[in-house]
């Protein structure tokens, strides 16, 4: 190329820089240094083609030249391990992100895991054309050079950091992976993007390069939009801070790729010139010295860590593109709308792979290449040319204006073809404000929201909402059945019998007949797992539910699968089966660092529950048997009763004998749980439901734990030495104490009417009554006197006391609702009277006065001697039962019977209570 090309612009940027400088200096360094930069670049003999992310100038850019070109081999800046899944792309609805995935970290810090690394591909972006070019053409090899996703954290991993998730190294995060994009084109220098903004009249980053980049270079020529994206690569990376790890990370990209470059040309011995490389526009400016295929090989590439990394595809979507770029709300699916408005105005023929919508059923040919012609000095005439206003985008403007008002009035808004008229007004009226020559889709939004949206939304959706979706709305991608790992596939054919697509977005409702039809069992099993590993929504049960021991009739589902694709995708990286990775994932809980007998116990239930599995079960039981051992502390004590409660119920109608493993456990339980009592009672840590359950567990489990060897002694010395303090524990003990015989209820009932009886106390009896609450854990044979507390408390508390506990009482119950709520309910409808006018006569049976006793034995007046003595064949029956054969005598004034009963009347009393109620 001829030294002379850019020797016109080269002396208009030194006058501009003496004029706005006064003189040379840093100013003329730059804008000479940046001339240098594209000059470089455009002498290279392999043809670099600078790109940005997600830009429709460039797609049509790209397009337009690989029909002129046609090159043999394209070299493209995408993560190098990613390439054997682009041939999937065919069964895909854009957009999709191709993703690598590790769980199994080696040589990273084990919080990083798992690693993910997302890069996504939509049909508006100059990437998705040269891979559709080279997937389709016949004698077109695609080459991938950048680096390995392995590197991506390897070289994030050079600078120090404290222990956590790695910082992206390139973009912000798609869902929950690091994003790795193609041409990330946006000033790093915080002060010239204020610049650019505020001299452009421009809210934010997105709508500048619409605006200014965008619409110029939407229908130029080939070295026009080559020369000016090296120019705007070249003067963001002169300006950018000199962040010494971003720095050497993009050079070291720069190195990478060249490298991997040359070692493919000299392995192949292709031409350069029958070559294309794609990259960003940032990196197409490079000043390394590795740069071109004649620059230095001095880079030694590290090799890959020992981490397991999977490889698939995962749909995308707008939004999500959005989020990991940094780009505007909306700003995506104004490009797409602008991708298909440059593909008319063009005439371009976009390249689409075959199998997709839109794609060639069988690749034509493509007519013969264009000649290479000459460069020549296009970036002067681009910088002068002033803007032309496209009387095009008049007639797109009025059908905006009026699809807007049609959007408005269905969603609730009062709008009117006047606001149509004002809509399409104002928007001309904001570009001319603006020093735009015409309208923006951002123009276009800020006149329909000022001309339609009064004070209040009258629905879901703003008038801001309703121009994005008019623009396209968040188009969500699919990955088709083909392009899912063998687990989604499973999971799709294992299903097969509910007759529903599966694939398809939206909530779909299952309707599964078991007892009709026993096929669906299986269904049903993979439904519960789905609903166990996938996040909620993906499988929701509506009616039916899983319990040990249980077998299901009728289920009904909501399933959103086709909405929760990427995370059933994501569950293939870890397994070939769902049940594999649900066994994966029980394993890890049970054996995490941070593992609790209940978190062992929850993984033992679900491993009954969900998989079936005696083998993983009494696996995972020994480690929960491990757990408790080594458990210094009571916390979980209320989950580990309830999960060893309902594991017992079921082995013991389940199985003729119990595991040996949960025998074990019981042992272990009732002599850890023995230990730790004495400590519980007075530490302060411990809660009063921890004390209940810990009690629960030693008198639910105290016959089976006896019956294995366990010794009572171990029990009666922790009460022996338990002294607890606090009101509410104090009440447990004493309710542990009725239960174990020391305490007699009368005993109990006392201290309690003493406590009623202190002024002193009184403000902390409603203390108590929460311990005799919880104690019905323990001991719920105590539920006639709970009420009976409880009951005393309304009626005697005065209001300062009693209204203030009431929502203790209530977040009591509601906590332990489920145990507590219906004892209490059942006792109290059996003490208190069914009828409000019973009420008034009601006598509370503790308050009742007992029966009094005879002054003497020997009264004859007593009812019970008398009766019997009326009916002797009632006494005899009794007396032969007691073993006395004796027979009636005639001649003796009172029967014998009588005799016995004058000399004992306790008896005949207690028979007359047993016999009449009264």
């Amino acid at each position: 190329m001829d030294e002379s090309v850019f020797a016109a612009l080269r002396a208009q940027l030194q006058e501009a820089a003496a004029t706005f400088a006064d003189g040379p200096g840093a100013l003329e360094g730059i804008l000479l240094g940046i001339v240098d930069d594209v000059d470089r670049a455009t002498r290279e003999p392999l043809e670099v083609f600078p790109v940005c992310h997600h830009s429709p100038a460039s797609a049509i850019a790209m397009a337009r030249r690989l029909r002129q070109k046609q090159p043999e081999v394209v070299y493209l800046e995408l993560c190098e391990d990613m390439a054997p899944l682009l041939t999937e792309l065919r069964t895909c609805t854009l957009p999709v992100a191709v993703q690598a995935f590790a769980t199994e970290v080696d040589g990273f810090p084990l919080e990083w895991s798992p690693l993910s690394v997302v890069a996504p591909i939509t049909e508006a972006s100059a990437e998705y054309q040269a891979i559709a070019y080279a997937l389709d053409t016949p004698g077109v090899e695609l080459v991938l050079v950048d680096r390995s996703s392995d590197h991506v954290f390897q070289w994030d991993a050079r600078r120090e950091q404290p222990a956590g998730a790695p910082e992206e190294p390139e973009g912000a995060l798609h869902g929950d992976a690091v994003g790795v994009e193609i041409g990330d084109l946006r000033p790093r220098f915080a002060e010239l993007e204020e610049h650019l903004l505020h001299h452009g009249k421009v809210r934010h980053w997105s709508e500048w390069w619409h605006q200014y980049v965008e619409l110029p270079l939407g229908d130029s020529d080939h070295d026009t939009y080559r020369q000016v994206m090296l120019l705007i690569g070249s003067l963001f990376r002169r300006l950018a801070p000199g962040d010494p790890h971003r720095v050497r990370v993009d050079e070291d990209r720069e190195r990478y790729m060249w490298t991997r470059i040359r070692e493919h040309l000299a392995a192949t011995g292709t031409d350069p010139a029958d070559c294309l490389y794609v990259c960003g526009a940032f990196h197409a400016a490079s000043r390394v010295k590795e740069f071109g295929v004649h620059g230095t090989s001095t880079f030694e590439i590290s090799p890959r860590t020992a981490s397991k990394w999977q490889h698939g595809l995962i749909p995308s979507s707008h939004t999500a593109i959005e989020a990991q770029f940094g780009l505007a709300p909306g700003s995506v699916s104004i490009a797409a709308a602008e991708w298909a408005k440059n593909l008319k105005r063009t005439r371009v023929r976009p390249f689409r792979l075959a199998g997709q919508a839109g794609g060639a059923k069988r690749t034509k040919p493509l007519p013969a290449a264009e000649p290479p012609v000459a460069t020549v000095d296009k970036l002067s005439g681009f910088l002068q040319r002033p803007p032309v206003l496209d009387r095009v985008d008049e007639a797109e403007l009025l059908g905006w204006s009026v699809d807007i008002v049609r959007a408005a009035r269905r969603n609730g808004y009062l709008a009117s073809t006047a606001d149509a008229i004002a809509v399409f007004e104002t928007s001309i009226l904001l570009a001319g404000m603006r020093d735009r020559a015409k309208p923006t889709p951002y123009d276009f939004q800020d006149a329909a929201i000022t001309c339609i949206e009064k004070d209040v939304v009258p629905g879901r959706r703003d008038v801001r909402r309703l121009v994005e979706i008019m623009m396209g709305g968040d188009r969500i991608g699919r990955v088709g059945y083909e392009s899912l790992p063998p687990l989604a596939r499973d999971v799709h054919d294992r299903l097969a019998p509910l007759n529903l697509k599966l694939d398809k977005r939206g909530v779909q409702r299952a309707l599964l007949d078991i007892a009709a039809r026993p096929e669906l069992a299986h269904c049903s099993e993979v439904l519960w797992r789905l609903h166990r590993l996938m996040p909620r929504g993906a499988a929701r049960p509506i009616m039916g539910e899983r319990r040990l021991g249980e077998q299901p009739i009728q289920e009904s589902w909501d399933l959103a699968l086709g909405t929760h694709q990427r995370a059933l995708i994501e569950l293939g990286y870890e397994g070939v089966s769902i049940e594999q990775v649900l066994e994966q994932r029980l394993r890890a809980a049970a054996h995490a660092p941070r593992a609790t007998t209940a978190s062992v116990l929850e993984a033992v239930e679900d491993a009954t529950l969900y998989l079936r599995s005696h083998r993983l079960a009494n696996e995972l039981g020994t480690r929960a048997l491990e757990v408790l051992s080594t458990e210094r502390s009571v916390d979980g004590a209320p989950e580990v009763l309830r999960r060893v409660r309902r594991l017992l119920a079921f082995y013991r109608t389940s199985e003729p004998v119990l595991p040996p493993w949960i025998e074990s456990f019981v042992k272990t339980g009732y002599a850890h749980y023995c230990t730790l009592l004495p400590t519980a009672f007075t530490d302060e840590d411990a809660t009063v439901d921890q004390v209940a359950a810990m009690l629960g567990f030693l008198f639910s489990m105290e016959s089976l734990a006896l019956s294995l060897g366990c010794d009572r002694t171990q029990l009666e010395l922790a009460f022996a030495q338990s002294h607890p303090e606090e009101p509410e524990k104090l009440a447990l003990l004493w309710a542990t104490q009725v239960h174990l015989g020391r305490l007699s209820r009368e005993e109990l009932r006392q201290r309690c009417a003493d406590l009623l009886g202190n002024p002193l106390v009184v403000p902390a009896y409603p203390r108590y009554l929460s311990g005799f609450l919880h104690a019905l854990e323990p001991v719920p044979s105590l539920v006639d006197f709970v009420v009976e507390a409880v009951s005393n408390a309304f009626s005697r508390l005065p209001d300062p006391v009693l209204l203030p506990w009431l929502p203790r009482l209530i977040t009591t119950l509601r906590a332990n609702g489920a145990e507590l709520a219906p004892k209490l309910i059942r006792e109290a409808g059996r003490v208190f009277p069914a009828s409000l006018p019973a009420l008034d006569e009601w006598t509370p049976p503790w308050r009742a006065e007992p029966a009094r006793q005879p002054a003497h034995p020997l009264r004859p007046a007593h009812r019970g001697v008398e009766l019997l003595a009326t009916h002797p064949d009632t006494c005899n029956a009794v007396a032969g039962l007691l073993g006395c054969t004796g027979q009636w005598v005639a001649a003796v004034p009172e029967p014998r019977g009588a005799e016995l009963l004058a000399q004992y009347p306790d008896t005949a009393q207690a028979l007359h209570l047993l016999l009449t109620g009264q």
